[in-house]
């Protein structure tokens, strides 16, 4: 999917490219599950391969790996084409959702095996020594004669880690490796994979399905859909400048009303919606009249007000969150849309609560118009 202006293998200037796909397919029979991949990666970079099951992103991560062979296009690593290269010659090491641990070895024999298999071999006071050092980077140091059914899976996960870092990769995929945790353990990971990765300066790329896990961690997110690159960007661009409804529905949540432009003024447009209401907004690409559009408008940014002008809403829902309010509230001619409140705002001027009548607004600044595919 080509976009005026956009090019999914650009880097900022300076940035060293450590792997890269060029026009890249692969078909798995009459299934085209990447296409036309086009996607340069930084060296130290943390980048993240996000979107739903089938969209081509774990196809993407395992040519990267060398499980698959592309069957259009090259793959690079460091700038050499590697489609014919065995996965175990590539400077790449992978950490998979279920960890692939072998539970008859203690910790250090699970860290250490790929060292093991190094030829020549390494001497064995060598290996213990790396061994040592990759379970002080994962903060597990002292647990080397743990059997792996001993340990926890948040433990098990950074087992996982020191194993694919001891051999200084160039590359580190992860393949969905937080999915198996509970919410709590889940977030811990997600700093402490952060924090590795800037410690030990290694790319990593991360597939994964989950939005807040991709926004909270990457540098940089690819949204894939279809086997194709939708849009890629730091994952504030991408929450502020979706580049259509897709991205905006995938990352972080939207509330979108459909309609059609009937005017363009520099940088607001006006749109039609289909119940027959105008409203203004600020397109993220050129929009033409006639055009349909989805308006996109983030809950937060929409305020609640016990007393105003214009048509009125109600309160549906209410669910207290902690740090906000989540509320569903039913529009007289918008229909139903989520909105949060922060908490500062509920403890200033007091929550709604379920049947309460008000008024809704939000600036035009914040309805984004989107291309509604």
């Amino acid at each position: 999917m080509k976009h005026e202006g956009y090019d999914a293998s650009t880097l900022a200037a300076g940035q060293k490219t450590i792997a890269e796909f060029r026009n890249v397919s692969k078909r798995f029979g009459s299934v085209l599950a990447a296409n036309d991949l086009n996607l340069r990666i930084a060296k130290g970079e943390f980048l993240s391969f996000l979107g739903p099951s089938g969209c081509g992103k774990t196809t993407a991560l395992r040519m990267l790996a060398g499980f698959e062979a592309p069957s259009e296009g090259d793959v690079l690593l460091d700038g050499e084409v590697v489609n014919n290269l065995d996965a175990h010659r590539r400077p790449v090491n992978m950490v998979f959702q279920h960890y692939a641990l072998f539970p008859h070895m203690t910790v250090a024999q699970n860290i250490g095996y790929g060292l093991k298999q190094q030829r020549p071999r390494l001497p064995k006071n060598l290996i213990a020594e790396k061994v040592s050092k990759a379970l002080d980077v994962v903060r597990l140091g002292g647990f080397e004669t743990r059997r792996i059914w001993e340990m926890s899976g948040g433990q098990q996960q950074r087992v996982a880690l020191a194993r694919a870092i001891i051999n200084e990769p160039k590359l580190l995929l992860l393949d969905e490796p937080l999915a198996a945790l509970d919410r709590k353990l889940r977030k811990e990971m997600q700093i402490e994979l952060q924090n590795l990765q800037r410690q030990l300066g290694i790319t990593f790329v991360l597939v994964t399905h989950d939005q807040e896990e991709a926004l909270s961690m990457s540098d940089r997110i690819c949204v894939m859909k279809d086997g194709r690159i939708v849009q890629v960007g730091s994952p504030q661009e991408l929450y502020d400048r979706p580049r259509n409804r897709y991205v905006a529905g995938f990352v972080g949540t939207s509330n979108f009303f459909d309609g059609k432009v009937t005017k363009v003024t520099g940088t607001r447009a006006s749109v039609r919606l289909e119940n027959g209401d105008e409203v203004e907004g600020s397109p993220v690409s050129q929009v033409s009249v006639g055009q349909s559009v989805s308006i996109s408008v983030r809950p937060e940014q929409i305020k609640l007000h016990r007393s105003g002008d214009g048509a009125t809403a109600r309160v549906l829902n209410r669910i207290f969150l902690g740090e906000h309010t989540e509320y569903l509230v039913k529009h007289d001619t918008l229909g139903e849309f989520l909105v949060l409140s922060p908490r500062q705002s509920e403890l200033n001027d007091g929550p709604f609560n379920t049947g309460d009548v008000l008024f809704a607004s939000w600036e035009a600044s914040a309805a984004l118009v989107l291309d509604s595919k």
